[in-house]
């Protein structure tokens, strides 16, 4: 990291950042460019690993670029606001962004990336076991391998 001494090395913060934030913007390989997509996301700690989950259509363009090449990255970030500087005005931010490995799941494990989804999202009234018997939605399990954390002003 360029400026290290905004540098967020606390991991306890940047899992706050990842429980605190609503969307990820999911990247992807692609050609000739990128893809880029924002989604909602749930998350877990296990095994010292930290896993993303999100849901998509069980066909489609995610699909058939994580199985053509499953590293990713995503990001999440968070705006305060905008302050004056000596030089203007900047922003007031924190974000992570983290690089890993997406593979769709199945069974127990995709229930269990419902119920993380529908947690982090609030969402009450819904039984991720009755939305998996459905059959009708995907769910991708993003495997953290480094993840960063980044802050323009400290708390």
């Amino acid at each position: 990291m360029r400026k290290a001494d905004r540098e967020i090395k606390s991991c306890g913060e940047i899992l706050r950042l990842l429980d605190d934030c609503q969307t990820m913007r999911l990247a992807l390989h692609d050609e000739p460019y990128p893809y880029i997509v924002p989604l909602s996301y749930g998350w877990e700690e296990r095994d010292g690993k930290i896993l993303l989950y999100f849901h998509c259509a069980k066909k489609g363009k995610k699909l058939d670029l994580i199985e053509r090449n499953n590293h990713v990255c995503f990001e999440v970030d968070s705006l305060a606001g905008y302050r004056s500087t000596e030089h203007g005005v900047t922003a007031d931010y924190k974000s992570v962004i983290a690089f890993g490995r997406a593979e769709r799941v199945y069974g127990e494990e995709l229930v269990r990336g419902l119920e993380l989804l529908l947690e982090h999202c609030h969402v009450e009234g819904y039984s991720a076991k009755e939305c998996a018997a459905r059959d009708i939605t995907a769910v991708v399990k993003i495997t953290v391998e480094s993840i960063t954390g980044k802050r323009r002003f400290a708390e």
